[in-house]
């Protein structure tokens, strides 16, 4: 995605920008506890540190995963949220056990892989949620989940083929080509 600025009279649009301005997710901040320790445990994860500020009653603290162009932003005096309660938050690989493998070898524990039987997404509440990769391993349809130190929670999705696709892509689950493309 075109991530340059561009001047506020520019007609162009990058292929499938259907809103006027481009925009890009830069950065989520997180809420920790402890700064110091989820710098250790962030860099133990292999992401780069972008950012270690001191300010006199702030510290900022920013890092961004391998590949990523988006990055995370955690330290003192950042945010309001309460420690721990950062949801939702995804990690998108190629090969969500391999992944896994990588987490386990840094001393992350994690979840075992699943998939969502529906095939669209995997639900908070656990239901349709089976143990394993989607057997088919199709895209967006796979995950892992893990921790941070403070009980930030972390998701990895398996995409192997990126969203929409062309009608009768088989990349993609039934379901959720079904929710894309509509029925055939």
């Amino acid at each position: 995605m075109d991530s340059q600025p561009r001047s506020a009279t520019s007609d162009a649009k990058p292929a499938g920008v259907t809103s006027g301005v481009v925009m890009t997710l830069e950065l989520a901040v997180i809420p920790v506890v402890d700064a110091e320790r989820s710098k250790q445990f962030y860099a133990g994860l292999g992401w780069r540190l972008d950012i270690d500020f001191q300010g006199e009653d702030y510290r900022v603290i920013q890092f961004t995963p391998p590949g990523s162009e988006g990055s995370v932003m955690f330290g003192r005096n950042i945010t309001a949220a309460a420690p721990g309660t950062s949801r939702g938050l995804h990690l998108v690989v190629p090969d969500v056990e391999a992944a896994r493998l990588d987490l386990l070898s840094r001393g992350v524990e994690t979840s075992e892989p699943y998939h969502d039987v529906g095939g669209i997404f995997h639900h908070s509440d656990g239901r349709g949620v089976v143990s394993g990769v989607n057997p088919d391993r199709k895209s967006y349809a796979s995950y892992v989940t893990f921790f941070d130190p403070d009980g930030n929670e972390w998701t990895i999705q398996e995409i192997t083929a990126r969203l929409p696709g062309r009608p009768g892509d088989s990349s993609f689950t039934e379901q959720l080509a079904k929710a894309v493309w509509g029925p055939n």
